[in-house]
């Protein structure tokens, strides 16, 4: 066999995981932008048909969701997007009080003139989308400002967990936002979080950090009380 051909049943993987990448991608924007709300049971045959697939891409887009926390696959009533509790919200917080602090501090000092025209770019898109009510991108913007702050620590595992936390609160956090009226101050600590770690003040962004953890977390409960 040439090396680079592939045989039938390794094509058919391939075009499977490229099939189940797209569809987990779409299924992860809908749940994140709340068009499938906490509750909803994700039908493997009815995302088939929707998607034109088997059910093979389909099943392994769901795994892949599950792996991120976006959907439960239970044994019997299938892929369910899961509420997120109070007990999580604090969890989740929790870590992200203990991790992100310490990346910072092991980041800011390395970041680079590059680093700071991006971080800019971002906040600047940000605004944008803020004014613009694009809810969709907040989530996604608020994860890249975060993880390129933390880019130069040098800790990739601490960095991959903390990326998974921003994910998981993504959902919520963009619910909160929309709701709460807390992007003005959103915004204004990010800008003010770039300032500092420019001005070389890395103590003072970090603590600044720890208070804008502390106060989404402390919003997004409050909102999920009320609920």
């Amino acid at each position: 066999m040439d090396g680079t051909t592939l045989t039938s049943p390794l094509r058919k993987t391939v075009q499977h995981r490229t099939i189940s990448a797209a569809v987990a991608a779409e299924l992860r924007r809908r749940i994140l932008d709340g068009e499938v709300p906490a509750g909803s049971q994700l039908r493997q045959d009815a995302l088939a048909t929707e998607f034109a697939v088997s059910r093979i891409p389909v099943r392994e887009a769901l795994m892949q969701l599950e792996a991120e926390g976006l959907v439960k696959i239970h044994p019997h009533r299938g892929a369910v997007v899961p509420e997120l509790s109070l007990a999580e919200i604090e969890e989740l917080f929790e870590l992200r009080l203990l991790l992100e602090p310490r990346l910072l501090a092991a980041s800011a000092p390395q970041l680079s003139d590059d680093d700071y025209a991006r971080l800019d770019r971002i906040l600047e898109e940000y605004s944008d989308e803020l004014r613009a009510r694009h809810v969709s991108r907040w989530g996604e913007l608020n994860r890249a400002f975060h993880l390129l702050l933390y880019s130069r620590a040098e800790k990739p595992r601490t960095a991959g967990i903390v990326a998974n936390l921003l994910q998981d609160c993504d959902r919520h956090t963009r619910l909160q936002l929309s709701l709460t009226g807390g992007m003005e101050r959103a915004e204004a600590e990010h800008a003010e979080l770039v300032h500092l770690c420019r001005a070389g003040r890395i103590d003072d962004a970090c603590e600044l950090l720890r208070a804008h953890i502390e106060n989404v977390g402390r919003a997004l409960r409050r909102f999920l009380e009320e609920r």
